[in-house]
């Protein structure tokens, strides 16, 4: 699957229109980011059920500076239009593998009630 590349129009539409997305922030400048980049692609062969999505930090600030973005690459993983995941660094692919493996089993309908109870509890 194409990566799909985010922006201030279509962000909020891939986001909240897909079950699972990761996304890789990053910026034309960054050594580690262009690394990476070819790890991210290749990992997104292998799971067709994940959109696979950047973030330009340069061109796209504002949705960097939504998301408090410190250091690229980060990845965020979005599961049913909840953060679950979001860390700075690049993985290697085995990492990452096994990251979207776990997160894909992840039991939505439990988060989402622990996210009620914390927010209840004034967490």
């Amino acid at each position: 699957m194409a990566i799909v590349e985010l922006n201030e129009a279509n962000f909020e539409e891939v986001v909240s229109g897909n079950d699972f997305v990761i996304v890789d922030y990053w910026a034309p400048w960054c050594g580690p980011c262009k690394s990476f980049a070819p790890t991210f692609e290749a990992v997104s062969e292998e799971f067709p059920n994940i959109v696979f999505a950047k973030v330009n930090t340069e061109a796209e600030q504002g949705i960097a500076g939504h998301f408090q973005i410190r250091s690229i690459p980060t990845l965020m993983i979005f599961r049913d239009n909840i953060i679950i995941y979001s860390e700075g660094g690049a993985l290697p692919a085995g990492q990452l593998r096994e990251l979207l493996t776990k997160a894909s089993e992840l039991d939505m309908d439990e988060v989402r009630k622990q996210i009620a109870e914390s927010q209840e509890s004034g967490e």
